[in-house]
């Protein structure tokens, strides 16, 4: 699809990072200006590989079902063209096993479709997508060095980089606008302190999460023909695991532990940390499969948030985008769905100009972040190791989670508003509509009265 340009679009804009929060944006951008440029360090593969700039490209990710409808928003017919590349689509809550607190969430049928797919094949079709665009080029092997600025007017006016191909020279490249995408590791905060601006204030609540991943062969008769199963952490042991499918006929596996409890990357430790995890659905599949790859590790030390819609004074021409803003807890696949709506955010305030663009844009993704920041951080927070403030309210609503997911056991109304909720479909007040409510407080009740009857009786 080609982008339509509007009256008043701008000459050029730059995108720092072509990781999916970068490429996200500049779909968005490609929509308001005459040229877009997204720079980036790395090589990036022709075919569906991970790559070093994406670390984590290895591990299991999750496109939650917010996510899948903006990219078919964003690129008409990407769903339809994953699938007759070999991803797999499926019912969010018919055909995922999702289990916590103790219980499984109902399986029935929804209208949330999830799309079971590999970060590497994600993002390369979004690469492939948004290169298509006629005004937006790629330049590669590239490093930003910093922004270039212009005091007299306060104001970003491109960056300076240099080539990783051979070069020892530098290059001014300028811009009417510059997005920092550049991930976790953005340089943003040091660029603005150097540049006289206030940094962002930052929040973190540590996890040190520790896991490893591997590739299976997918057969049909493992996991009862279900897409996928989730194991969320929760006591004793607060282990995790998730296996999905992917395309390629593969599943990929990731188990995991909070704060010093990483997953074995040896045969043996793997399965056994699997045969670990509460239930058995996962360690029934890796017990028996065909591996594909080696055992790989990753840390993820902390959920990090740049609160940077508190500024008062802050550079024109220059945003802050992905996960350079906010970078979630990964076990819960919210990070590359947020990128999705940013974009979709960063759409709308260009749409209405650039003046204070940056003011405008920061506080919509405030507002975006809001919620999936609440639902990593609450969860992290049941721990009672992990550090952080909680609050009456953090407290009480995972108190009314682990009582919803006992009623949505058998309660498909309670598991589909539950995970339309998590896959950012609807607000968290959706969970205390009364009608909710009450089925919460009905089903929590005829439990109690069955968990209290002596053995030997039935209802």
């Amino acid at each position: 699809m080609q982008t339509i340009l509007q009256e008043h679009s701008s000459k050029r804009a730059i995108v720092i990072g072509a990781s999916m929060g970068g490429l996200l944006a500049a779909r968005a951008l490609a929509d308001h200006y005459r040229e877009v440029i997204v720079v980036e360090r790395d090589v990036l593969p022709g075919t569906y590989e991970p790559r070093k700039g994406v670390p984590q490209g290895r591990h299991t990710h999750g496109l939650l079902a917010r996510g899948r409808d903006v990219l078919e928003q964003l690129f008409p017919g990407f769903t339809e063209e994953m699938v007759a590349q070999g991803a797999a689509t499926g019912d969010v809550v018919d055909q995922v096993l999702w289990f916590n607190h103790g219980f499984y969430l109902c399986n029935a049928p929804s209208k949330m479709l999830g799309l079971a797919i590999s970060r590497p094949m994600l993002e390369g079709s979004v690469r492939r997508r948004v290169l298509q665009l006629p005004n937006v080029r790629l330049q590669d092997r590239c490093d930003v060095l910093e922004p270039a600025f212009d005091r007299s007017q306060g104001r970003v006016s491109g960056v300076r980089v240099q080539s990783r191909g051979g070069s020892d020279g530098t290059q001014m490249m300028n811009a009417d606008l510059v997005v920092d995408a550049s991930g976790r590791g953005s340089s943003s905060p040091a660029w603005l302190g150097a540049l006289g601006y206030p940094k962002p204030r930052e929040e973190q609540i540590k996890i040190n999460l520790g896991y490893a991943t591997r590739q299976y062969r997918r057969l049909p008769e493992h996991l009862r023909g279900m897409r996928g199963a989730i194991i969320a952490a929760c006591p004793p042991d607060w282990r995790f695991g998730a296996i999905l499918a992917q395309e390629g006929d593969r599943w990929i596996v990731t188990l995991g532990g909070y704060l010093g409890d990483p997953a074995p990357t040896d045969d043996n430790g793997f399965v056994a940390f699997a045969r670990s995890l509460q239930k058995p659905e996962i360690f029934d599949v890796v017990r028996v499969a065909e591996p594909l790859c080696p055992l790989m590790p990753y840390q993820f030390t902390a959920n990090l948030r740049r609160h940077y819609e508190e500024l008062h004074r802050f550079p024109a021409g220059f945003l802050v985008f992905g996960d350079a803003l906010c970078s979630f807890n990964p076990v819960y696949g919210q990070g590359m769905t947020v990128a999705c709506v940013e974009s979709l955010a960063l759409r709308e305030c260009l749409a209405e100009g650039t003046q204070d663009i940056a003011g405008r844009f920061f506080r919509a993704a405030s507002r975006l972040i809001d919620i999936p920041w609440q639902i990593a951080v609450g969860s992290d927070l049941q721990h009672p190791r992990v550090e952080g403030k909680r609050t009456t309210q953090v407290r009480f609503i995972n108190w009314y989670i682990a009582k919803l997911y006992r009623a949505a056991q058998d309660d498909a109304v309670l598991a589909s508003r539950f995970l339309e909720v998590a896959n950012l479909m609807r607000q968290p007040t959706a969970l205390l509509d009364p009608q909710i409510a009450f089925r919460v407080w009905r089903r929590n009740r005829a439990s109690a009265r069955v968990d209290t009857i002596p053995r030997g009786r039935t209802t």
